[in-house]
């Protein structure tokens, strides 16, 4: 008799520590899910900023191959021969000017009088007759 009793106490209490095992493992699946998707986000939010950076990397190397295209071109070559070392092509002539402030003390002086119009003529017979 004493058996029978001891075996659904037995049974009750195996079936307690199951449902606690159940619960703690289903405890431990949930944290686990909770950190991969957080995971999942922040590497989803990685590879949406190294997609910008690459974008603005080829923004970027696109407007370098333009600058190089145009730094190549015999236009460039010959406006740099001419503004930097003051080169120039046969038969033409190249004016060198004088820096500014020598510009300057060369320029004749202006005169500190106004150009004034010429007083009209009824001025002139009024203070003829007056």
């Amino acid at each position: 008799m004493k058996r029978n009793r001891i075996l659904p106490n037995l049974k009750e209490k195996l079936l307690q520590y199951f449902r606690f095992v159940v619960i703690i493992f289903t405890i431990m699946l949930l944290l686990s899910l909770v950190g991969n998707v957080v995971s999942i986000r922040k590497a989803e939010s990685k590879i949406t900023e190294a997609e910008d950076r690459v974008a603005k990397l080829k923004e970027e190397r696109e407007e370098l191959e333009r600058n190089l295209s145009a730094i190549e071109s015999n236009f460039y070559v010959e406006k740099q021969l001419r503004d930097s070392l003051g080169l120039s092509r046969e038969g033409e002539i190249v004016l060198v000017l004088p820096e500014e402030m020598i510009l300057r003390k060369l320029a004749p002086v202006e005169s500190g009088e106004e150009a004034t119009l010429p007083e009209p003529n009824w001025k002139k017979w009024m203070d003829l007759f007056i």
